[in-house]
């Protein structure tokens, strides 16, 4: 009788676990579809206007950017919460391995609970990794040297440029990455703008090919000091600093000490007007 009673209960609970789970899938294609919706419209909109040469369309564009940012921040907060409520099951498992780039620094640090049921499933292996790189440039962190070559072969440091009583940001891009590319613009104009008041760039390369490399820093206009080994994701700066994905970035203090990473878009105008002023 027991052991009948037992199997009831356990079978109640597996009944409530997939009600649960039905409830989070439900949510989550609710965003997604609201997501294709939005790139659907995008798409729609690159046909009338390619080249978005009218300001409606570009506003349009920013609009767009937004809204998916919006359910992108949707999403990640969904599996957090997901997370926090199943931690003596096995749920967030794929919501967690699928989003892990998403999540970030904070995010995946809060998920990958090593109390949680779910923290040795081995899927989680590769979220796992990434937070152990991220840990490597964590703001709080001093910065690690790196050795390499300038674009005329010459030896130099990090340290000539990092820990000398400005702020820095150390750029990991490549020639090759398309998302580098794209930020690139938003670099050299932080850079044009807070230069004059001490910032610096300082761009490591995960290229392997310097032809490549040196064209692109002349065809974007990067006027700041760069360095490579020319080992693409063999470079020493993915171990040291335990870059996974580019862009990437971090940002250091004069002292040398790592105050912020992976800053793009608007968080990298912000975070140094926050430093500089207007």
């Amino acid at each position: 009788m027991k052991k009948i009673m037992t199997l009831a209960l356990l079978a109640m609970c597996s009944l409530t676990m997939m009600a649960q789970e039905e409830v989070y899938k439900a949510e989550m294609d609710a965003l997604d579809a609201q997501g294709e919706a939005i790139v659907k419209q995008y798409k729609e909109l690159m046909k009338k206007d390619p080249n978005s040469e009218q300001p409606t369309t570009r506003a349009k564009i920013t609009a767009f950017s937004q809204m998916l940012d919006s359910i992108s921040n949707q999403q990640v907060q969904l599996i957090r919460r997901i997370a926090k409520e199943n931690k003596k099951n096995q749920i967030p498992v794929p919501y967690i391995k699928d989003a892990m780039y998403e999540l970030g620094y904070e995010g995946l640090k809060e998920v990958l609970d090593p109390k949680a049921a779910y923290y040795n499933n081995p899927e989680l292996a590769n979220a796992k990794k990434l937070l152990a790189g991220f840990e490597k440039r964590a703001p709080g962190k001093m910065f690690q040297e790196l050795t390499m070559k300038d674009m005329s072969d010459k030896d130099v440091k990090l340290s000539q440029w990092v820990g000398k009583g400005q702020y820095v940001l150390v750029d990991f891009w490549a020639s090759w990455c398309g998302p580098c590319r794209r930020e690139m613009p938003n670099v050299i104009a932080c850079y044009e703008k807070f230069h004059p008041k001490g910032f610096e760039v300082v761009g490591v390369s995960f290229d392997q090919k310097k032809e490549a490399w040196v064209k692109a820093v002349q065809q974007m206009g990067m006027s700041w000091p760069q360095m490579s080994d020319l080992k693409g994701w063999k470079c020493a700066a993915s171990d040291v600093y335990g870059v996974a994905s580019i862009p990437s970035n971090v940002l250091v203090d004069p002292q040398g000490k790592i105050i912020a990473m992976d800053l793009q878009g608007y968080e990298l105008v912000k975070k140094l007007t926050e430093i500089y002023g207007e």
